[in-house]
């Protein structure tokens, strides 16, 4: 009876497990199914970002699917940041930090002020940042010309 009640923990943490990883499973596929759609999208536990064209789409991840989706153009940004803890970050010289927060910050002209799009990792974040940047240069060339 008492080897019974020490694996009963176990047990537990075990279907626990089990349960979040089905949980990750279905939001990994149900990104999968969603991102089709677009030209480069990425995915991680914070957020889900898609591209295609100069339209950026965003949301959260979910069992069924990305929800509290918003979509906005590169033409209107005004300016991409990288942020760390809140804090607006250089592109080339912090990128060996450790943050707690992490995002892309889309400065857009007022009413909305800016759009923040959390990432896991650091790198990441830039990597995106800097492709970003260069489509926004290249879209706001070509709006000037």
């Amino acid at each position: 009876m008492e080897r019974g009640l020490l694996w009963l923990p176990l047990l537990i943490a075990f279907f626990g497990l089990a349960w979040a990883g089905w949980n990750d499973y279905q939001k990994v596929e149900a990104y999968r199914q969603w991102a089709m759609q677009f030209d480069r999208a990425k995915y991680d536990i914070y957020a889900v970002l898609g591209q295609k064209g100069s339209e950026l789409t965003w949301g959260k991840p979910t069992r069924q699917g990305p929800v509290e989706l918003e979509t906005f153009s590169l033409n209107n940004v005004q300016a991409i940041r990288l942020l760390g803890d809140r804090q607006p970050l250089d592109w080339n010289s912090e990128l060996n930090g450790s943050f707690k927060q992490v995002a892309l910050e889309f400065i857009l002209p007022t009413p909305q002020a800016s759009i923040q799009v959390p990432f896991t990792e650091l790198s990441l974040a830039a990597e995106w940042g800097k492709f970003l940047q260069q489509e926004w240069q290249r879209y706001q060339s070509q709006k000037a010309v």
